[in-house]
């Protein structure tokens, strides 16, 4: 790819990613993208076949912005199931403020739009996968307790760190982020991790 589509490519992905922020889900259309990337629209169909397509590039664009890998290198590096789970729910709730806006407008939208739901689940079954990869290191370690499967757990982890729940605790209930990191390490810890006393 030319450095010019590469250019028109990161203005279409930042368009869109600004738009989600600001509108929300619903709102955003390939004429709506176009106007604000300042190309025609037929541009950004040769870049994007779908706004399904555009709406999950857009969703791991932000997340290549933002870094994700370098701020999941601590846990993937982890030396036990216990420190893995620690470190990604540590990263995962420090990394939720600052996906809120993308993550806020795809869900309001996910009901009515095919695109934006597509694109939630994109990434949502991405962090299941890293509520995984910690439950299996437990798992390995021989930690996580027993009356637990691997995909159960798995499931519940998942569960208690999606983002409404986040959203719940930080914003309807006034925790801190700080707090939230906390607890929810705890709560993992208390309900995963065989208790070594």
């Amino acid at each position: 790819m030319s450095s010019e589509n590469i250019e028109t490519r990161t203005r279409i992905l930042e368009a869109t990613v600004r738009m989600l922020e600001e509108h929300g889900g619903r709102g955003v259309r390939m004429g709506d993208i176009a106007k604000e990337s300042e190309i025609s629209r037929q541009a950004v169909y040769l870049h994007f076949a779908s706004r399904t397509e555009l709406l999950v590039a857009a969703t791991r664009y932000l997340d290549e912005v933002l870094d994700v890998d370098r701020r999941l290198a601590p846990s993937r590096a982890a030396t036990s199931g216990v420190e893995r789970l620690a470190l990604y729910i540590e990263c995962w709730g420090n990394y939720i403020p600052d996906i809120f806006g993308v993550a806020k407008a795809l869900l309001l939208a996910q009901d009515t739009d095919e695109a934006a739901a597509a694109a939630w689940q994109d990434r949502m079954l991405a962090m299941r996968e890293g509520c995984r990869a910690a439950i299996e290191a437990l798992h390995a370690d021989g930690t996580l307790t027993p009356e637990w499967s691997p995909k159960k757990a798995t499931d519940a982890l998942w569960t208690m760190l999606l983002v409404p729940n986040w959203e719940h605790l930080t914003i309807k209930c006034g925790w801190s982020t700080k707090a939230y990191v906390r607890y929810m390490k705890t709560l993992a810890q208390r309900t995963f991790v065989v208790d070594s006393k």
